[in-house]
């Protein structure tokens, strides 16, 4: 639900088709699955044990000698299946749900720019340029009234005017063309103090969308991209403790932290579906969902503040995991056996 809003957005600036929808969607699904199997493993093991008390089969089994320590075996084993997938989501299937995603975006904006430019609307997408359309006629890719500020040049401002301009494509390229016709161009240069004014014609200028469909061409990539590997080499080369350090070392604990969370929240379900017996099965299950939403505060206060540097990343990224697994072995231990 997150995504909605920009796929909608998409969807209504770019008229994009309903498989590259769905294959948003399917990219977006690992960085949630990387919280909500965590969430299904402690709610499946509450409710089991909701189930088991109310039929009284957690009665049945001590009065036959069984202790209530030998059902954690299959909780144990449950829970480390639900790490294996959730270790798995957080160490390759996010970072390729996020790559996969950004270049499904390029590649619509790229190939659909001409629907992508809004009239009356100073569209800054483009890498160092602004530009401004009174009319666009889009059956012609036509364009009415052009005004375009350019900044891709250092310390030059040039300011583009003219009264026609079309767009097209070579398919050899990447971005898009704008042909200006019987326009002016005004040039200052910031440190000579200097204008030039040019009148031309045609003028051609190229309409770079990677500003914001994510090509990282020379530049560093994103901590959040990075894989397993690259964040471990990150963190060995880094020699400054900056933000960017700060957050690749909080991403490469929550690696772990994260997956190891179906064992501590399952450890903590076993307790509360046992001690809720008396309570109707709607409460355990609300108050399930309140020790995930307190753990779930607990790691975004320890990300915020891991990369902010305020305490190291290792704690807040694991106190929340020794928070649950250590209050659930406590009410286990004040367990009737």
């Amino acid at each position: 639900m997150t995504k909605i809003l920009e796929i909608t957005k998409l969807i209504i600036n770019y008229r994009i088709s309903l498989s590259s929808v769905l294959l948003m969607l399917l990219y977006s699904m690992p960085y949630f699955l990387n919280f909500v199997i965590p969430m299904s493993v402690m709610m499946a093991i509450l409710l089991t044990f909701l189930r088991m008390s109310g039929d009284n089969e957690i009665i049945a089994l001590k009065a036959s000698g069984m202790s209530v320590f030998r059902l954690l075996f299959p909780v144990l084993i449950f829970g480390l299946t639900g790490m294996a997938l959730t270790a798995f989501m957080s160490f390759y299937g996010i970072t390729w749900g996020r790559l996969e995603r950004k270049s499904l975006i390029s590649k619509v904006a790229v190939s659909h720019v001409e629907i992508g430019i809004r009239a009356r609307t100073f569209n800054d997408e483009f890498k160092g340029m602004m530009l401004y359309v009174e009319k666009i006629n889009l059956k012609e890719n036509k364009l009415v009234n052009v005004f375009i500020e350019d900044k891709r040049t250092k310390n030059i401002i040039s300011t583009v005017v003219a009264p026609e301009g079309v767009l097209y494509k070579k398919s050899d390229q990447s971005y898009n063309h704008l042909r200006l016709y019987k326009g002016a161009i005004n040039q200052v240069d910031i440190n000579n103090m200097s204008v030039h004014n040019i009148n031309f014609d045609t003028y051609d200028i190229n309409l770079d969308y990677r500003k914001k469909a994510g090509v990282t061409e020379g530049k560093q990539k994103k901590i959040k991209e990075m894989k397993y590997d690259e964040l471990r080499n990150f963190l060995n080369k880094s020699r400054g403790e900056n933000e960017r350090y700060y957050t690749a070392l909080t991403r490469f604990h929550s690696m772990f932290s994260i997956p190891f969370a179906c064992v501590a929240l399952g450890l903590l379900a076993v307790p509360l579906g046992i001690h809720a017996r008396t309570f109707r099965r709607s409460f355990g299950l609300g108050l399930g969902l309140v020790f995930f939403l307190f753990y779930y505060l607990m790691l975004s206060a320890g990300w915020v503040f891991g990369k902010a540097g305020l305490y190291p990343p290792l704690i807040g990224m694991w106190v929340p995991n020794l928070a649950m697994a250590g209050l659930g072995i406590f009410l286990l231990a004040k367990t009737p056996n």
